[in-house]
């Protein structure tokens, strides 16, 4: 049995997009902007999360997500910090995208969840740091 972790994230400014590439796609440039962008290729797509903003017209993202990083870094040794972050959302039936990086874990949430998802974060225990009253107009 494992022990829930009480952890400490913060919201990246602006709303973000995940786009589906060919495999074979290039790394658009537009793909590289902004303050956080995820670029994996597989052998079946090549995924970008980037600033909505930053999509050119022709390029579609079927949600707006927020983006929440988890305040690390985390040393690799220790378990259960993403399973601890994202269990309180799964539980409240919120669907998540998940990136980890070599320090911490990124949360994106489609925008119509973030109220709810804010919810269900401070009730498992997380903080939200620095404290941020924008999210209010978020929670119904």
């Amino acid at each position: 049995m494992s022990t829930r972790r009480q952890l400490k994230f913060r919201r990246l400014d602006g709303a973000y997009a995940i786009v589906r590439l060919q495999p074979d796609a290039a790394v658009p440039a537009w793909a590289t902007k902004g303050e956080f962008t995820s670029i994996t290729r597989t052998t079946d797509e090549l995924s970008v999360v980037s600033l909505a903003e930053d999509l050119p017209a022709g390029v579609h993202s079927s949600h707006r997500w927020i983006c929440l990083k988890l305040e690390g870094p985390f040393p690799f040794s220790m378990t259960g910090v993403l399973l601890s972050f994202i269990e309180p959302l799964s539980s409240h039936n919120i669907p998540v995208f998940a990136i980890s990086t070599f320090d911490t874990d990124y949360v994106l949430i489609q925008e119509e969840w973030a109220g709810a998802a804010l919810n269900a974060l401070q009730q498992a225990g997380h903080e939200l740091w620095p404290k941020d009253d924008s999210w209010r107009k978020l929670i119904k």
